[in-house]
């Protein structure tokens, strides 16, 4: 039988269960991390509404509630991975690239549980090609 037939990586099944717990746990620090963002966000509106402000204070503010969007919409983004990587556990295709089909090491996956492409393929990505 060559290496082609067999469509999923043979991971045993504690290593699998264990990534499981793993993605669930980050899945639940990375929503109560979202549900502070939003909070705090109400509270900085909320001070920010009456209060007369100079331009460097304004102009702070601004910098790390801009900070703050990006490292929301960072979390938002790997609680999307997140998710898709629990519904692969349960389809049986965690630990294939979604992209190539191909097999993503062991090791990747203990590093980086929720992703869903080869190292290659995720540079590939970053740098835009």
């Amino acid at each position: 039988m060559s290496h082609h037939e067999h469509p999923y990586p043979t991971f045993d099944k504690s290593f699998l269960e264990d990534q499981k717990k793993r993605l669930i746990q980050l899945r639940d620090e990375l929503i109560k991390i979202a549900d502070e963002s939003a909070s705090e966000e109400e509270t900085l509106q909320y001070e920010a509404g009456g209060e007369a402000h100079d331009d460097a204070d304004s102009a702070e503010r601004m910098a790390i509630q801009e900070n703050d969007e990006a490292q929301f919409h960072l979390n938002l983004k790997r609680l999307a991975q997140v998710q898709r990587a629990l519904l692969r556990i349960d389809q049986g295709t965690y630990g294939y690239s979604e992209k190539s089909g191909k097999p993503i090491p062991r090791a990747r996956l203990t590093e980086i549980p929720e992703t869903t492409l080869t190292l290659e393929e995720a540079r590939q990505e970053e740098s835009g090609a």
